[in-house]
């Protein structure tokens, strides 16, 4: 495997950089002084030549390359991994357009990280890649952005917090998140691709990504919150939240790849608030979450739905995505009954500017820390952001502007 340096063209390329989140990648590594400073090698790649100048006009920086690939052509993709040391994605939806880069990535020992929320398309990568890239020590890692950066990382931060102040490990850890945000069209397609593809059954396994024999026997336990609660440990009402589905997955791969507590317990809730109005809030979206999910299975509504939805390349407004913010409160206990609490917070929409820092600092760490990593260089697989990134990662968010804390005891 080439791995040096000084044997591949770039350090990174960021493939889809001419969507709406691939632009905001462009402008973040355009835009970091210790790109430049590092003497990294960079490359923008996508499908479309003109479409990439295009970029490049937008945002120029002398270190910057163009690589052109489209994504069902086998030899350009795997033309595109040997020319760089980790490869960023962003162009969803990834069943669609995702599946031969990784596959190339994996042949050549290129590192790689993407924003998808797919569960279903990263099983099946799981299936295909995960027992080669371990051998090759290929750190294949999605669910690089909001999906599920935030949720990973309290779990991780929480046991590990667990252990060093009491020595116990965490059998239950909730979060709970307050968002102010929009959605961008290619985060709406992958959804609506999932659904359309009959991936709903998938979509429901509740440890869907989990190694092989890695399943609890009480997996009913872990099933998805559908109602309203109050809940002490957040002294506030929550409401399904519309993430969880995805991210619980993560954690609970994560949770057998890091050897949390056996009968691991993780949910994460949307955070409504406190009195009588919250109550009836989370009453509300409970109801109104559990009938939009029927009725998105349902071709008709969901062509509707298609039709109305922000298409692919188009998303909120610079000031909207500047107003936004999330919030991902979360408390870990153990088995004895020690408690931790923590944060994870950040200004600026969590689906695009939030999204776009956890997705360049995770390539950023592949391509400048790799021996720091969880595991050291060799370590490889169908990694989460936790189990590939672990703790370079937590300081590199917090170096970059965003708050990841533990609580003092």
């Amino acid at each position: 495997m080439a791995t040096a340096k000084d044997s591949r063209t770039y350090d990174v390329a960021l493939y889809g950089a001419s969507g709406f989140v691939g632009r905001q990648t462009v402008a973040y590594f355009a835009d970091q002084p210790h790109v430049k400073a590092l003497g990294l090698k960079w490359a923008i790649a996508g499908r479309s030549a003109d479409k990439l100048e295009a970029v490049r006009k937008d945002f120029p920086a002398s270190n910057m390359g163009v690589l052109v690939a489209e994504a069902h052509d086998a030899a350009a993709m795997d033309k595109l991994a040997r020319s760089t040391r980790v490869v960023l994605s962003t162009a969803g939806p990834f069943a669609l357009y995702g599946s031969e880069l990784v596959a190339a990535c994996v042949r050549h020992g290129t590192h790689y990280v993407d924003i998808t929320g797919e569960t279903p398309w990263v099983k099946g990568l799981i299936d295909q890649h995960h027992d080669e890239a371990q051998r090759k020590g290929v750190r294949i890692i999605p669910f690089c952005g909001f999906d599920s950066i935030p949720s990973d990382l309290s779990a991780r931060l929480a046991n590990e917090t667990m252990w060093e102040r009491f020595g116990e490990a965490c059998t239950q850890v909730k979060a709970a998140f307050s968002i102010r945000g929009g959605f961008n069209g290619g985060t709406l397609a992958s959804l609506f691709n999932m659904l359309a593809s009959g991936q709903s059954d998938a979509m429901a396994d509740l440890f869907l990504l989990n190694p092989e024999g890695k399943r609890p026997a009480n997996a009913d336990a872990h099933s998805d919150p559908i109602g309203p609660r109050h809940d002490p440990d957040f002294s506030a009402w929550l409401g399904p939240f519309m993430m969880s589905t995805i991210n619980t997955r993560v954690v609970r791969r994560s949770a057998a790849l890091l050897g949390y507590a056996d009968g691991y317990d993780y949910q994460e809730y949307l955070r409504l608030g406190r009195g009588p109005v919250a109550a009836m809030a989370a009453t509300t979206l409970s109801v109104g979450s559990f009938t939009s999910q029927l009725a998105l299975r349902l071709s008709p509504v969901r062509k509707l739905a298609q039709q109305l939805a922000p298409k692919p390349g188009a998303g909120p407004s610079e000031a909207s995505m500047d107003g936004g913010s999330f919030r991902c409160q979360f408390v870990g206990h153990s088995a004895s009954g020690k408690t931790v609490r923590g944060l994870i917070a950040d200004k600026g929409d969590p689906g695009n500017r939030a999204t776009t820092k956890m997705l360049c600092e995770s390539a950023l760490a592949l391509a400048v820390q790799l021996d720091a990593l969880p595991g050291g260089r060799l370590h490889g697989g169908l990694l989460t952001p936790a189990s590939g990134l672990g703790d370079v990662l937590v300081q590199r968010l917090r170096a970059a502007g965003m708050t990841l804390q533990v609580d003092p005891a």
